[in-house]
Order: structure tokens, then sequence, then C-alpha cells
């Protein structure tokens, strides 16, 4: 009698438990509605409509956020618009995804090269060239062209300063 209410306890347990691991998807299963959308969105970037290849790009993200090639896509798009830090937070969520995605790490390199982190960079050359092990690879190959050509030389505007300078009155 006593242990009729934790069996049922045990048993509810288990039961629960195994429904809910029976509906997930495996990892490598992205939806299909998400992959249509991250295809219109490429379609989008190759006709130079950024905004709509944006808008596309995250609905499929919205759709299945484990789709790992939007956020290369979505981080290549930051990169065009001019914003390394950005594309560099969204490699990072591929790479969170897959850690040994080349074509991410020398994504995130080449971004972390124009923020000037070129230290960084080479420690994902390297993990590129242990990945690669044997064969040449082109991500690595690419990667160590930008780290050679260096962070982009940045002007500072000259600002013109006025005749006077007016002084505070007390």
């Amino acid at each position: 009698m006593r242990y009729s209410s934790v069996a049922a306890a045990v048993a509810l347990t288990l039961l629960t438990v195994s429904t809910s691991l029976h509906g997930q998807r495996p990892d490598d299963q992205i939806d299909p509605r998400s992959l249509a959308l991250l295809a219109q969105g490429r379609a989008a970037q190759a006709a130079g409509n950024l905004d709509g290849a944006t808008d596309l790009i995250e609905t499929a993200l919205a759709v299945d956020p484990r789709n790992r090639p939007a956020f290369i896509v979505l981080g290549d798009l930051a990169q065009a618009r001019g914003l390394p830090g950005k594309a560099i937070r969204l490699y990072r969520e591929a790479l969170l995804l897959e850690p040994n995605d080349r074509l991410a790490l020398e994504r995130e390199g080449a971004a972390l090269v124009s923020k000037g982190a070129v230290a960084q960079a080479k420690g994902n050359l390297g993990k590129i060239r242990t990945l690669c092990a044997r064969d040449a690879c082109p991500e690595a190959a690419s990667l160590a062209a930008v780290i050679a050509k260096g962070p982009p030389v940045q002007t500072v505007a000259a600002t013109t300063l006025p005749d006077k300078i007016p002084t505070a009155k007390q």
C-alpha cells in the first residue's frame, strides 16, 4: 500500500519523459519550411535586396532556430552592411550548433580581422587547419589570405575648427 503511490509516480514520470523524447526531431532534420525561406532569402540576397533577404532569413530562423546555414547567411548580410560585430555574433550562433563548421569558422575569422582581432582570427585558422588535417581546405586558404591582408585602415575624418572658440561668460 505504501509503495503503490511511489510506483504510480515513477510510472507517470517515465511515461512523461518517454513521450516528450519521442516527439522531438533529431538535430539534423531542419524544418522544410525554414529551408524554403532560406532559399528565398538567398535569392533575394543575390538580387541585391538585402532588407528582404534579412527578413526572409530571420523568418526561417523563427520557424526553426536550428537552421545553421541561416545564421551564416545572416552573418554574411551583416558583413555586407559593414556590421562585423553583429556578423561575429551570428557566426558564433552557427558555431554553437556545430562547433566544427569550417565555413562559419572562416567567416567569423574574417569578421574578427575586420574588427582588428587578428589573434582570435588566427585561432580560428588553427581550428580550421586541425579540422582539415590532410586536405587542403579552401576555407583555411581564404582566412589565411584575409589575415595576411590585415584589418582595414580606418581614417579619422578631419574636423574644421571654428575661427573663434566661444568662451563661457561668467
